[in-house]
């Protein structure tokens, strides 16, 4: 087991800028900090509360920290914003140097031949790629399970799930493993382990981040984007992962959207004067949805009280039209293709055919799968069409009801209800359709815990998101800062506590 860090540091909340501090105090070295990460994975990933949120670690680690330590003594002023600052990668994120296995057993030795785009940027920006999450298989769903990892648990509450797809990172970054984390989104993958891990989680605008080198689901709906334990650390890592990349050309529609700098754009007093719609529909009306309910009353009463102005509203037929967007299910097989023609023939598996033929995935993955294949032309499909067509329908919607509400942001809860126990195989009442139905920017950050209970001794964290229009990531990060500012509603995990000598 690696030493304990032995200077004076809090891991387990740490921030990206309290490390880069330590580091030029002389105080923290990247070889520490790395140490102290991979003491943390083998005292509670395998071992203790056994959180299975991680499928692989990074082996050469501890030797990437000391050329990052040897760099920063040559020339600090030459560091990259994410230098020496341990990321996890998502594990459907391509890496050159490690597998890229969607939590699949058929899929355990596939190893891409380039890193995903946004990969590139995290090492280029100095970041340490520490270990790769466990996650639903192949991003399917919101429980965590694969047939490589298992089941993923929530930290919170060893008997719950984080959330999911993007479950092991959640799982993770709350536990403190690393600092910052990636996520994936089809549905609500990212935002959904945030919601349930007390961290904050950004669904970028469909655009604004590249999805090539990403396990697909969706050529629609997936992104990709940051999962971290607070606003600025989301921001952070949000300015290195935005850009355009020429191998997902839809990149083109960010060039120029972006602020120079999400992080420094971040205000306390954002909330002032903000105008923000409480989006009734999505919030629940009976006993299940109290726990939930209440936190979301808490939360509006700290915007007002920071001066925002709240504005309660239903929009009517959103359900109905929110109920026929997804488009995955058509889609699917042409992404697969696609990404499997792009890791070359030496892969264990090279085709979406193949890959189902395999009968490897968990149960609900696998049915799930071989109904997608099933669909022969899905793209032509005159269901697919009119999805598409009910997506442009749902953009006009919101934005025409915000317009004339003089809306800044819409808010509701990420779920309805708290994050469900293991052994159920549906993530049920989640609110993320908004987004992935859209192309909105969403971002979803801890609006509070509900009761403590025995298996859940500070409570289940409940998530609530905010959505804004198209390249709005500034002003919503900015309203969630302002919100952790006021609230502090941010806990560790009492699964996990300091390590002895941390």
């Amino acid at each position: 087991m690696p030493a304990p860090l032995t200077c004076p540091f809090t891991l387990e909340e740490a921030t990206i800028a309290g490390v880069h501090a330590a580091y030029r105090s002389g105080a923290l070295s990247t070889v520490e900090l790395v140490r102290a990460c991979l003491a943390r994975i083998e005292a509670y990933d395998r071992h203790g509360p056994a959180l299975r949120a991680l499928l692989a670690v990074n082996p050469r680690a501890l030797e990437e920290a000391a050329r990052l330590d040897a760099a920063w003594r040559a020339d600090p002023r030459r560091a990259g914003p994410l230098h020496g600052i341990p990321v996890i990668l998502k594990d459907n994120f391509d890496t050159c140097d490690l597998p890229t296995t969607g939590g699949s057993v058929a899929m355990r030795e596939s190893r891409p031949r380039t890193d995903a785009f946004t990969v590139e940027r995290l090492r280029q920006a100095g970041a340490l790629i520490l270990a790769k999450s466990n996650l639903q298989e192949f991003a399917r769903g919101g429980i965590s399970i694969s047939s490589l990892g298992g089941q993923t648990l929530n930290p919170y509450d060893l008997t719950r799930t984080p959330g999911g797809s993007s479950g092991g990172t959640g799982a993770a970054i709350a536990a403190g493993f690393a600092l910052v984390g990636t996520g994936s989104d089809t549905g609500q993958s990212i935002r959904s382990p945030a919601s349930a891990c007390c961290l904050v989680g950004v669904r970028p605008t469909r655009g604004l981040v590249s999805r090539a080198g990403v396990m697909p689901n969706s050529l629609t709906q997936d992104e990709a984007g940051p999962i971290a334990r607070t606003a600025e650390d989301a921001a952070r890592l949000l300015d290195v992962m935005a850009g355009f990349d020429p191998r997902d050309p839809v990149t083109a529609l960010g060039v120029g959207r972006a602020p120079g700098n999400y992080a420094s754009a971040l205000r306390a007093d954002a909330l002032h004067g903000a105008r923000i719609g409480l989006l009734e529909n999505l919030c629940g009306n009976e006993e299940r949805h109290a726990p939930v309910n209440a936190v979301m009353e808490q939360v509006v009463r700290v915007m007002e009280g920071q001066g925002a102005t709240l504005v309660r509203l239903r929009i009517d037929g959103l359900e109905e039209l929110a109920s026929r967007v997804s488009t995955d299910r058509w889609e699917a097989r042409a992404a697969f293709d696609a990404y499997f023609a792009g890791l070359g023939p030496d892969q264990p598996v090279t085709s979406f055919r193949q890959l189902v033929a395999t009968q490897t995935a968990v149960p609900e993955i696998q049915r799930a799968m071989e109904a997608e294949l099933a669909i022969e032309d899905g793209l032509a499909d005159p269901e697919y069409l009119q999805r598409l067509a009910n997506r442009d329908r749902l953009r006009v919607l919101l934005a025409s009801r915000m317009a004339q509400l003089r809306l800044d942001a819409l808010l509701y809860p990420l779920q309805r209800i708290l994050v469900v126990p293991t052994g159920c195989t549906e993530q049920a009442e989640r609110n993320g359709v908004l987004s992935h139905g859209t192309g909105f920017p969403a971002v979803t950050f801890p609006g509070g815990f509900s009761q403590p209970t025995a298996s859940a001794p500070l409570g289940v964290p409940v998530g609530a998101e905010l959505l804004g229009p198209d390249f709005s990531e500034a002003r919503l990060l900015s309203y969630a800062h302002a919100f952790e500012q006021a609230a502090r509603m941010r806990k560790a995990p009492r699964s996990t506590p300091p390590l002895s000598g941390s």
